[in-house]
């Protein structure tokens, strides 16, 4: 796999878990706090296992910024489709707006940049 695919796909499935782990448990509302909050830190640590590698091998390919970004704009894309699939509920037009200005500045960040960085 190509160098910068690579910390690409496991950012994608880290923040499956990540996803998972944070608001998963709000279909078990009646479970006890306590159980959601050892349940979510059990699955974190799996995304912890995807995104430290993740960072350490993106940061050959990537400056600290790009990876950041990166990273927020796929946990959107995660949480669009954790959203879509596990509460059934669809983006409305502004968060697609809003969506689409976290791109831009995918897309801004991404470009060469002048002097030290």
């Amino acid at each position: 796999m190509k160098n910068w695919l690579l910390p690409v796909g496991l950012l994608f499935v880290s923040n499956v878990f990540m996803t998972y782990a944070w608001y998963g448990h709000l279909k078990y509302r009646s479970s006890p706090l306590w159980q959601a909050i050892l349940v979510s830190w059990g699955i974190a640590f799996f995304e912890y296992c995807l995104m430290v590698p993740a960072n350490r091998l993106g940061s050959s390919v990537y400056e600290p910024y790009q990876l950041k970004i990166l990273q927020e704009v796929i946990t959107l894309v995660v949480f669009i489709g954790f959203a879509l699939f596990y509460f059934g509920v669809r983006p409305q037009w502004n968060h697609l707006a809003a969506f689409a200005c976290i791109i831009g500045a995918v897309l801004f960040t991404l470009l060469p940049s002048r002097g030290g960085g």
